[in-house]
């Protein structure tokens, strides 16, 4: 009924490696639907905004809005941290 020693390594470093490969297929999972529900926004979104809004933006006005809102999700997640 007891186990060997050389047994009780050989369970434990395979529940270590199903251990691993199931976090990394959950973790994976997590990631894929927090972007999907979260995409990151890029330039070609902010000019499709700005256009709709009526306005026709120069590259000048496309990249203060992309620094100013990679400005703010800096200080939230700076905010987060503390």
């Amino acid at each position: 009924m007891f186990l060997e020693i050389w047994q009780f390594i050989i369970i434990v470093i395979v529940l270590i490696v199903l251990v691993a490969i199931a976090t990394f297929f959950i973790t994976r999972k997590i990631f894929e639907r927090t972007l999907e529900k979260n995409p990151p926004i890029n330039e070609d979104m902010i000019r499709a905004m700005m256009t709709q809004m009526g306005r026709t933006p120069s590259e000048k006005q496309v990249r203060a809005v992309m620094n100013s809102m990679n400005n703010a999700k800096t200080k939230s997640d700076k905010k987060e941290q503390k």
